[in-house]
């Protein structure tokens, strides 16, 4: 564009373009002095042609962006460069600003330089939409960061309390020995007992916010696997239900030690917790990668869920899917959690009386 315009206009055709210009150009003097304006430009900053012709672009320009701008005029006056890109800002003649993508080259000839020639294009609806993005952004950011402060202070708070009553109820079972016969009494320390399960869960779960890439690293999905089969082969053994691991040995998935043994502790214990009782349960643990994850499928025969009722609470807190009175309704939402935690996903298939299939989505290790 800048050689065109050159050549035009030497050949005395640039009133052309520059009325047909859909961008503003300008031919600006050594000195920042405007010589010629397109209709374009002279509309993107208020001004008349007369008006700018009178001026230069030092005066119109935002003083924080007039340094970096100078600094860069210089440097293609002195042939160090041979253009240059920068956003700016200038004050239109109603005083408002306008932000401009600023394109600038240098034309000279035999005797040295002649002239700049300039591109402006007007990018204020573009700078209004990214500021808008960054002030929610920071919003967003400090808002999660006082929740996750107050559900801190919260839980930390409750649970003082919590074991300050259930420390008050031994004291009152060692005094009164009649006490631990009492239904009221019994019935009160039930549901301090309750208090500070709830309490629990509440802390286990302020603590999953998303990880810095960096603290991840490659761990073998495989053994991990192999360690939480064997710390629930009793469960699974009193439950009657068989697991297998048929997870790749090879594959690596990036992580965090405790949150990968939470979640696969997690989905074995439901799995088992789950199993139809009208035959014996069967667990098979797999994998297979796809688009950079390595994908982690816990497939069951238990007893299942009707997901066009359920799917959407299934990984939600407190939300218990059958009358077992060991669901607490935490754990798949824990879960979900610590698998978006580590930059993945988790999904869930299932059928009542078939079984059910969870698939997560690790980030691949490479």
């Amino acid at each position: 564009m800048e050689r065109i315009i050159a050549d035009a206009l030497d050949a005395n055709l640039l009133p052309e373009i520059f009325n047909n210009a859909y961008h503003g150009i300008a031919i600006v003097g050594l000195d920042g002095k405007w010589l010629l304006v397109s209709k374009s430009l002279c509309d993107i900053l208020g001004y008349t042609e007369k008006e700018l012709l009178k001026g230069s672009f030092q005066e119109i320009t935002h003083k924080e962006d007039l340094k970096i701008d100078l600094k860069q005029f210089r440097s293609l006056l002195r042939q160090e460069i041979e253009s240059y890109k920068m956003q700016k800002r200038y004050f239109k003649k109603n005083g408002n600003l306008v932000w401009a993508q600023l394109s600038v080259s240098l034309v000279k000839d035999q005797n040295g330089p002649k002239y700049f020639i300039a591109q402006v294009q007007d990018i204020t609806e573009q700078k209004e939409e990214e500021n808008e993005k960054e002030i929610i952004a920071k919003v967003v950011k400090e808002q999660n960061e006082r929740l996750l402060n107050f559900s801190r202070i919260i839980t930390h708070n409750l649970r003082t309390h919590a074991g300050n009553l259930m420390a008050l109820t031994d004291f009152v079972e060692d005094e009164i020995k009649e006490a631990s016969e009492n239904d009221s009494f019994l019935a009160l320390k039930q549901a301090i007992g309750n208090l500070q399960e709830t309490v629990a869960h509440l802390t286990e779960i302020a603590k999953y916010n998303n990880q810095n890439k960096e603290s991840l690293k490659p761990l073998n999905l495989f053994d991990f696997a192999e360690n939480a089969i064997y710390n629930v082969r009793a469960l699974a053994k009193n439950n009657h239900c068989s697991i297998q691991n048929h997870i790749n040995p090879s594959y690596l998935v990036l992580g965090l030690e405790a949150y990968l043994d939470s979640i696969l502790l997690n989905l074995l214990t439901n799995a088992i917790k789950y199993k139809d009782h009208e035959r014996k349960g069967h667990i098979v643990l797999s994998t297979k990668q796809a688009q950079g994850f390595v994908v982690l499928s816990v497939k069951d025969n238990g007893l299942g869920l009707d997901l066009n009722t359920f799917g959407n609470k299934i990984f939600s807190l407190y939300q218990t899917f059958h009358k077992n009175k060991d669901s607490k309704g935490v754990g798949l939402f824990i879960t979900k959690n610590q698998v978006e935690a580590l930059g993945g996903k988790i999904e869930v298939t299932s059928s009542v009386g078939v079984g059910t299939e969870f698939l997560v989505y690790f980030q691949c290790s490479r």
